[in-house]
């Protein structure tokens, strides 16, 4: 099975959740993982399963304008953030509506706040609607990732998110989606 791990990553948090993920789905799938400002939509009509996520930005995926206040944080001394090579760009729900119609199996997942989803939002939760909508079959419901308010990775979820792949690519494996 050939599996692509597309992210969105303001600080890190998203692209190392994406690296984990990586690993778990490694033994099921020849993966790659790819920043969505290095991917180009047109390659992705040989995928059998498209995994998308993002950082939870007001609820929702990020806009241009929570990007440029992710931006300006990141230039806050006191905030301790370091804006990804890649930040700048598009995001994911430009990424998603930028891609063709498709036939395959997808994932969703995102990095929000270590709150209650009802205060948090999810992103992945759109990623998975609009990855539907573009004709995608999803193989799990989507997933979340938490991030300390502090703004670092939860020390639990590189496990949590190397297990959630190995049971997407599992799950990609079985003859419904087939």
């Amino acid at each position: 099975m050939k599996a692509l791990v597309v992210y969105e990553s303001m600080f890190g948090n998203t692209r190392r959740v994406a690296e984990s993920i990586a690993i778990g789905m490694s033994e099921y799938a020849d993966v790659t993982v790819l920043n969505i400002n290095r991917v180009n939509p047109d390659k992705l009509v040989d995928l059998d399963l498209l995994v998308v996520g993002a950082p939870t930005h007001a609820h929702t995926i990020s806009t241009s304008a929570s990007r440029k206040e992710a931006e300006r944080q990141s230039t806050q001394p006191a905030r301790r953030l370091r804006l990804e090579r890649d930040a700048s760009g598009m995001g994911v729900r430009e990424w998603i509506e930028s891609i063709p119609a498709a036939t395959g199996l997808c994932a969703a997942f995102d990095t929000r706040a270590d709150v209650l989803k009802l205060l948090s939002g999810a992103a992945s939760t759109t990623i998975d609607k609009r990855l539907r909508r573009k004709g995608l079959r999803a193989v799990m419901d989507p997933e979340s990732f938490l991030v300390s308010i502090q703004g670092e990775l939860n020390p639990d979820e590189s496990t949590h998110a190397q297990e959630w792949g190995a049971t997407v690519a599992r799950a990609a494996e079985m003859p419904t989606f087939t």
